[in-house]
C-alpha cells in the first residue's frame, strides 16, 4: 500500500455540502502531478479571437462553478467515474489576452507535459480558437489526430477582419499545419445563414465530413456512434465540443447562436454512443456567462457535457 499512487478525485459528498470549499472541477483537487492523474481538467480563459459576444474568458470558472452539481455514478453507462479514473484540477493555462496566434502557443506548451505523461487533458473554454494549441499539443504526441466536432459552425474560414487565427479558423489552421486527418473527421451540427455554399463545400473538397444538423437529427445515437467509429477508425481522435451546438433555448450563453439546434438530450446522447472509443482529449468552449440566464442554464450544460466527456474516459479506461 505504502508504493500505491495517489489516486485524485472529489471529497465524500456527505461529509460537507457541495457548495463548500474552492471551486475546482467537480470539486477535484488542484494538482500538476500528471502522471498520477488519468485526467486533468484545464481551464483556457481566452476569448479575444471572439467575432460577435464577448465572454468566454469566464467559462471555465462559470463551469467549475455548475460542476458542484455532478455526482460520481454514471446511471447510463453504469460506472463510478471518480472510483474508475484519477482525476485532478489543474487550474488554468497562461493566456495573453489580444494575442490569439501567442496564446495558441502557450496553450500547445503547456498542454504537452500532460499529454506525454500519458494524461487524457480535458480543456474548459474560451473561445474556440484555442483548440488550435490543442491540437498541436496531441498532434506533437500521436500525429495527426481525427477530429470528432458537435458545433453549430464548422470553423474552417480562412480568416476574419484579415486576422487567421480566429475562433472560426481553428480547424482551417490545424489542417494545413498537418494536425489534423480530415479524412478521419467527422463535424456535426452545422446550422444557420453561411456567407456561401463553399463555406462547407470547400472543406468537404479537404477531405471533411461535415454533417449539416438537419441531418445529424435523422440520424439516431446508435447510427451516429456506428458513423463516427467508421469514419475514426483506430487512430488518434479529439472530441470538441462547442456549447452552440445547444439550442439557444437552453444555452443562451454563447458568442454567436444559431437557432434551431440539438436539445440537451440529443447532444448528450449522441455522446453517450461513442462509449469505448479511446479519445486524446476533449474540450467544451464557446460558454459565455454574461449572456447565460439567472439559472446559469448555459453553464450547467456545459458543466454536464463535460462530465460526458470524463465519462467516455472512464468507461475507455475500464475497457482497456
Amino acid at each position: 500500500m505504502a508504493n500505491q499512487p495517489p489516486h485524485y478525485g472529489p471529497p465524500e459528498a456527505f461529509h460537507a455540502p457541495r457548495y463548500t470549499g474552492i471551486r475546482t472541477f467537480a470539486r477535484c483537487p488542484v494538482s500538476t502531478d500528471w502522471q498520477n492523474a488519468d485526467v486533468a481538467v484545464l481551464g483556457v480563459p481566452f476569448d479575444t479571437a471572439t467575432s460577435m459576444r464577448p465572454g468566454p474568458r469566464f467559462g471555465p470558472a462559470a463551469l467549475r462553478d455548475q460542476s458542484i452539481l455532478i455526482r460520481p455514478w454514471h446511471p447510463a453507462h453504469a460506472i463510478d467515474v471518480f472510483a474508475t479514473l484519477s482525476v485532478v484540477d489543474g487550474g488554468d493555462i497562461e493566456i495573453t489576452p489580444g494575442n490569439a496566434e501567442k496564446t495558441t502557443g502557450q496553450i500547445a506548451a503547456a498542454l504537452e507535459p500532460v499529454i506525454a505523461a500519458g494524461t487524457v487533458p480535458l480543456v474548459l473554454g474560451g473561445d474556440h480558437s484555442i483548440v488550435l494549441g490543442e491540437l498541436r499539443a496531441h498532434a506533437a504526441q500521436h500525429g495527426p489526430v481525427g477530429v470528432v466536432l458537435l458545433d453549430a459552425h464548422a470553423d474552417t474560414w480562412e480568416a476574419y477582419y484579415g486576422e487567421r487565427y480566429f475562433h472560426g479558423t481553428p480547424f482551417k489552421r490545424a489542417l494545413e499545419e498537418g494536425l489534423i486527418d480530415p479524412h478521419r473527421s467527422l463535424l456535426a451540427g452545422m446550422r444557420g445563414p453561411l456567407y456561401a455554399a463553399s463555406d462547407l463545400d470547400e472543406p468537404r473538397s479537404w477531405g471533411f465530413q461535415i454533417v449539416p444538423c438537419d441531418e445529424l437529427r435523422t440520424w439516431t445515437p446508435a447510427e451516429y456512434g456506428a458513423r463516427v467509429r467508421e469514419r475514426t477508425g483506430d487512430g488518434p481522435t479529439y472530441l470538441s465540443f462547442d456549447i452552440d451546438a445547444i439550442d439557444p433555448a437552453f444555452a443562451p450563453g454563447t458568442g454567436t447562436p444559431e437557432v434551431a439546434g440539438l436539445l440537451p438530450h440529443e447532444a448528450i446522447a449522441f455522446l453517450r454512443s461513442l462509449a469505448g472509443i479511446l479519445f486524446t482529449g476533449f474540450d467544451v468552449v464557446e460558454v459565455s456567462p454574461p449572456y447565460d440566464g439567472p439559472g446559469q442554464v448555459t453553464a450547467l450544460t456545459g458543466a454536464s457535457i463535460a462530465y460526458e466527456l470524463l465519462a467516455l474516459a472512464a468507461v475507455a479506461a475500464a475497457g482497456r
